[in-house]
């Protein structure tokens, strides 16, 4: 098993393009299911949750290569659907609810 920390501290690499997009942020469950459905990544302008117009990846599980011990692999073709990619927070579907991280924020 891993904790949500330990995810958080490793980067997330694109392996289509070798892109470093960020570390995990967050992640967006499934409740109903009990299942991770993605992992979300702060874009790359922003800095401390501010400048980004609230933009994040949203990387689904399924796009998850490998998991190793200090990077997270996926593959994010240039064909993927920017609205399940690179949306806004307040765009996710709303019958799936956010959970933040453990410390509160």
């Amino acid at each position: 098993m891993i904790k949500i920390s330990e995810l958080q501290a490793k980067d997330v690499v694109n392996i289509i393009d070798g892109r470093k997009l960020g570390q995990i942020h967050d992640l967006e469950l499934d409740l109903r299911q009990g299942v991770i459905k993605a992992v979300i990544v702060p874009s790359e302008t922003r800095f401390f949750g501010w400048f980004s117009g609230g933009q994040e990846w949203v990387i689904p599980w399924k796009q998850i290569i490998k998991i190793g011990s200090d990077v997270i692999l996926v593959r994010l073709d240039s064909h993927e659907s920017p609205s399940l990619l690179n949306r806004p927070f307040t765009q996710l579907p709303t019958h799936e609810k956010h959970i933040s991280r453990a410390n509160g924020d």
